[in-house]
């Protein structure tokens, strides 16, 4: 296999990956015990994790150049803190496990990110086409763990998730390396933030809180409201089968419009979204087109960040750049998304808190409009 076709192989593993874990695993934690504070805070680890640790690998890669080595360890750190997890008893050391896992993991793709745009630039095939398999990946285990999880018991599911961490491992071992970027300096050059980056990385942060809800407590709160497990997989699939059409048509998409309209696009679209998601949930057809906007709120968003990002950082401080941005907006900002959305659960109300997230997305509009005019 082509440089590109091995990404897009790893994409389709890892975030198989991640659709059997992100939506479910509340109802896993759910299921040993865990109330709605405990599991808010064992979701927002992995985003505290995201805040510092994306920040070291990328300076070690951008150090050593050792991009495909430190994507390997993450995924071992993966599989290897899945299968410690049903060992652990009590919030305290399962918490524990998780962080210590999101701080060895945190790595993998902010780095992957970094090859990927290096092997696209290099080979002039585009982001998007190989991007797009990490959501095929996505929708292929979110809707077989989904059909899965309504014949078994929610405890079940950490038997599958080593296994598709595992299948992530063993396919990063063919991963390219890259650009060796600073290492063929012998030296890792610092840079400084400009007006557009902070722009990007607030915006980005506020997108990450209004996610928060979403992430911690969707599948709960379509389970409260009585939707099967087949539906609520194929509402998270619909998400997530839109969010393929924007990477197929992203090249024409950032032909078309500068990356800051892209990006307003998406937050206006968050901040409907959830509003529509808070207070219209016995709906399924206001969730179906409210599942369709994340095409915008995560597809275009993610995209047209990555894109930014390779714009306004210099080659030798690539992986940092994704790290940061990794670091600053899912990290900092998915932590407090999900602490928010924990507090609001228990104590506002469960409509209230897609309310906070749609108020983040109007919030993060704020910054792309200054964003805009830096000329991005």
């Amino acid at each position: 296999m082509n440089f590109a076709s091995r990404l897009a192989v790893f994409y389709f593993a890892y975030f198989a990956y991640v659709g059997a874990f992100m939506p479910y695993f509340p109802l896993y934690l759910s299921s040993r015990g865990f109330g709605a504070a405990d599991i808010a805070l064992v979701l927002a680890l992995p985003q505290f994790a995201r805040i510092f640790a994306p920040g070291f690998w990328g300076w070690l890669a951008d150090r050593t150049g050792a991009r495909r080595g430190i994507v390997i360890f993450s995924c071992l750190a993966v599989t290897l803190g899945l299968c410690v997890l049903p060992l652990v008893e009590g919030v305290a050391a399962t918490a524990a496990t998780i962080a210590a896992m999101s701080i060895l993991s945190a790595g993998a793709i902010p780095l992957v990110e970094a090859i990927t745009l290096s092997v696209a630039e290099r080979t002039r095939g585009g982001y998007g086409p190989i991007r797009l398999w990490g959501s095929v990946g996505f929708i292929f285990s979110v809707a077989a763990v989904g059909a899965w999880l309504d014949w078994r018991p929610a405890g079940d599911l950490i038997m599958l998730l080593p296994a598709f961490a595992l299948a992530a491992l063993v396919i990063s071992l063919t991963l390219p390396s890259g650009v060796r970027g600073a290492r063929a300096s012998g030296k890792s050059r610092s840079f400084a933030p400009g007006a557009g980056l902070l722009a990007l990385l607030a915006a980005g942060f506020c997108m990450a809180v209004a996610h928060g809800a979403l992430y911690a407590f969707y599948t709960l709160y379509l389970r409260e409201k009585g939707y099967s497990g087949a539906t609520i997989g194929g509402l998270w699939t619909l998400g997530v089968v839109a969010e393929i059409g924007v990477f197929l048509y992203l090249q024409a998409l950032v032909r078309r419009f500068a990356l800051s309209t892209v990006l307003l696009a998406s937050f206006v679209a968050a901040a409907i979204r959830f509003a529509a998601i808070g207070w219209l949930g016995n709906s399924l057809v206001v969730l179906a087109l409210a599942q369709l906007l994340h095409a915008l709120t995560f597809g275009a968003h993610h995209a047209a960040s990555v894109a930014a990002i390779h714009r306004l950082v210099p080659e030798t401080a690539q992986a940092r750049g994704q790290a940061l941005f990794a670091s600053l907006s899912y990290g900092a900002g998915g932590a407090l998304g999900a602490l928010l959305a924990g507090w609001a659960w228990e104590w506002v109300g469960h409509s209230q808190a897609f309310g906070f997230s749609a108020l983040a997305g109007l919030i993060g509009a704020v910054f792309v409009l200054r964003l805009r005019r830096t000329g991005l």
